[in-house]
């Protein structure tokens, strides 16, 4: 699923959905909350920092993609909360989240995102992404 190819029918094993302004359709596997998000699509080139940026208050009512295959490793704790305000609604991320492998990790970021409710669409071309929404 990790295509940039656009596309209105859902595709086998496609849970998520993310459609752009210009009409595009993207299909992935959802993650985190069940529902929908409206945002502003941006991106992080970050390599680490996933939850920070998650509850920055400078991404609020934003869907953050991620360009960094690897998200999910270091997982999720209380100290890495960078504010209780808003932050983004939702993220993309290529490839599925990666289960926790942190001493510090206190919930798996799957389980942050729906517990936040936060919405997470994987198998998208981030890079692909990216480059699209820099137009």
């Amino acid at each position: 699923m990790a295509s940039a190819d656009i596309t209105p029918a859902q595709p086998k094993g496609a849970t998520g959905v993310l459609v752009l302004a210009d009409g595009s359709v993207l299909w992935g596997k959802g993650f985190g909350a069940s529902g929908d998000a409206v945002g502003e699509v941006c991106f992080n080139t970050s390599m680490t920092g996933y939850q920070e940026v998650m509850t920055d208050p400078s991404y609020a009512a934003q869907i953050v993609t991620f360009t960094f295959p690897h998200i999910g490793n270091v997982g999720t704790n209380a100290e890495d909360i960078e504010s209780k305000v808003e932050g983004a609604v939702g993220c993309i991320v290529r490839e599925e989240v990666t289960p926790s492998a942190n001493f510090r990790s206190e919930q798996q970021f799957t389980d942050w995102m729906e517990a936040q409710g936060k919405i997470g669409l994987s198998g998208i071309d981030t890079r692909a992404l990216t480059r699209r929404i820099r137009m």
